[in-house]
């Protein structure tokens, strides 16, 4: 699995125009299956994305994709794990256990 922290590279006036484009690609993820939780950040991250286990490269080339990304308004820091121990009701998400 991996926590992918999204972090703002430009101010958040220009990072609102792209906005719209980015929740698209998001829900898109999420349709996928890719991604499993995202949310607003408290810290160093604008956003926190936990992501199912896959290739990294394949996240890597999802992230790349962002339209933040693209339009050079953000960029990932991508945390990669492995979960050992999984609350009951999100087992069916750690394949790692669930295998």
């Amino acid at each position: 699995m991996y926590i992918a922290l999204l972090t703002y590279t430009a101010p958040e006036t220009e990072v609102d125009y792209a906005l719209p484009d980015h929740s698209d690609w998001m829900r898109k993820q999420f349709t996928k299956g890719i991604f499993l939780v995202a949310g607003k950040g408290n810290g160093r991250a604008d956003q926190v994305i936990l992501t199912r286990s896959c290739l990294r490269g394949k996240l890597d080339a999802v992230l790349a994709s962002d339209p933040f990304v693209v339009q050079r308004l953000a960029r990932y820091d991508v945390i990669e794990f492995t979960a050992t121990r999984t609350a009951q009701e999100l087992l069916a998400i750690n394949e790692a256990i669930a295998s």
